[in-house]
């Protein structure tokens, strides 16, 4: 279909520097939001909610995908449509950045399009890099795509946030902004045409990308997966009482400029790139449980200890502790899912689960949002929405009682990156097709 004689080489080079664009517009564009929304002169729960709120919008945005890969009968051209789109939805940012006021409801109406657009393109494009890339190579390549795309989220959440600075120190940090909304909008265009240059050579059936209710309902009721499912749901309803309010926090009361916040935000992030690879060689011996338990009780204490002490360097090594924490328990709930589920079931279950997962986070995002305005507080918000949500958060940790263990056996999935926050150092979410996709057609 399509560009069917285009050499293979040419397809996984294409899909390289796709994955290099795409994570530029993730260090340009949305990880600067909620700095964007204080810099516009919003309040620290409007700024936390942006971060949160709109990723319900792409959590049930994904669940259209198969009838939209079905109605335009290829999942390429779904793809580039979506990424074309969400492209476009920086421009009401660049706009509202040059005019020098933007209203709360058109910055969450941008920021859900971009999640909308962005997550409904997951299912889609790990069922056509499944067609595309042979099995012999797959985990391989999708390992060292991921390896590019990282560098080029690092390299660009770097340079906006000197980029930020500089415009802050002119006096102009709103035209810092348009500047890397922009470049977030050219980068995403190029990743679109990166994606319109591959080749469709098999596309999946319909049908594979269609949500199985019996899959979902055999993971729920078999095993303890239910159990394992409400305890991560409350986890992280937990965690996003206060994870939305770190951005404010900083660039509120600690006073901190860009450089500063984003030398924090992307020490996280390296941690947790670097424990990955370590801990997926090391966590085959444990079982997901005992993962779960200490990388849990890893992050439990973090937003307490940040009420300890303002000093830079203590919040450097609480981020280098939350982002191998972080890496080390997603992964462990990660592989846990791919241990128990059968391959055609996973993108059922994962699709259901990311839905739950984002209801999790809103849930959690306004009650630190009620925390943080609550009346009486007296200035103290954020040292509530600290405290509540480390003692939720280890409350959460009883309901891992229920869970049984599970050895892990599978190797560790390549991941997207789809946002970074500076309380754990990123969103990230599997390819599906890394591991259990059928072989591919010759290209």
């Amino acid at each position: 279909m399509g560009r069917a004689g285009r050499p293979l080489r040419a397809d996984l080079s294409a899909m390289v520097w796709d994955g290099v664009a795409f994570g530029a517009m993730v260090g340009l564009g949305e990880t600067y939001l909620p700095a964007f929304a204080l810099a516009l002169g919003h309040g620290a729960v409007t700024a936390g909610l942006v971060a949160s709120l709109p990723m319900l919008c792409g959590a049930l945005i994904q669940l259209v995908t198969p009838a939209a890969v079905g109605l335009l009968d290829s999942h390429r051209r779904w793809v580039v449509l979506c990424a074309t789109l969400q492209a476009l939805s920086f421009l009401p940012l660049v706009a509202g950045a040059l005019a020098g006021s933007m209203e709360a409801w058109p910055l969450f109406a941008a920021a859900s399009v971009y999640w909308g657009l962005g997550m409904s393109t997951g299912p889609a494009w790990t069922a056509w890099v499944s067609s595309l890339i042979p099995a012999r190579i797959r985990a391989v390549f999708l390992a060292r795509r991921a390896a590019r795309s990282q560098l080029a989220l690092m390299l660009s959440l770097l340079g906006s946030g000197v980029a930020l600075d500089v415009a802050a120190g002119l006096d102009r940090p709103l035209a810092g902004f348009a500047l890397v909304f922009a470049l977030a909008l050219a980068a995403r265009l190029l990743s679109a045409t990166f994606l319109a240059s591959q080749s469709e050579p098999r596309p999946a059936p319909i049908g594979e990308t269609v949500l199985s209710p019996t899959a979902i309902r055999r993971h729920v009721e078999t095993g303890g997966h239910g159990r394992l499912l409400g305890f991560l749901l409350v986890f992280q309803l937990s965690v996003w009482i206060s994870a939305p309010y770190f951005t404010p926090y900083m660039l509120g009361p600690l006073g901190f400029d860009y450089a500063q916040f984003m030398t924090i935000t992307v020490t996280a992030f390296v941690a947790r790139v670097l424990a990955l690879p370590l801990l997926g060689r090391r966590m085959q011996r444990i079982g997901t449980r005992r993962v779960l338990l200490l990388s849990g009780l890893g992050i439990v204490p973090v937003p307490a200890l940040w009420l300890l002490s303002d000093s830079f360097a203590w919040l450097l090594f609480l981020q280098l502790l939350s982002g191998s924490a972080w890496a080390a328990f997603e992964l462990g709930s990660l592989l846990s899912f791919f241990e128990r589920i059968p391959r055609h079931g996973q993108a059922s279950v994962l699709t259901v689960y990311n839905l739950a997962n984002a209801v999790a986070i809103v849930v959690g995002s306004l009650i630190g949002g009620f925390l943080l305005d609550l009346p009486g507080a007296a200035g103290q918000g954020y040292v509530v929405v600290m405290v509540v949500s480390t003692i939720a958060r280890l409350a959460s940790l009883v309901l891992l009682r229920g869970v049984s263990e599970a050895p892990i056996a599978g190797p560790v999935p390549a991941l997207r990156t789809l946002g970074v926050r500076p309380s754990s150092g990123g969103i990230q979410r599997p390819v599906l097709a890394e591991s259990r996709a059928p072989e591919a057609s010759p290209v």
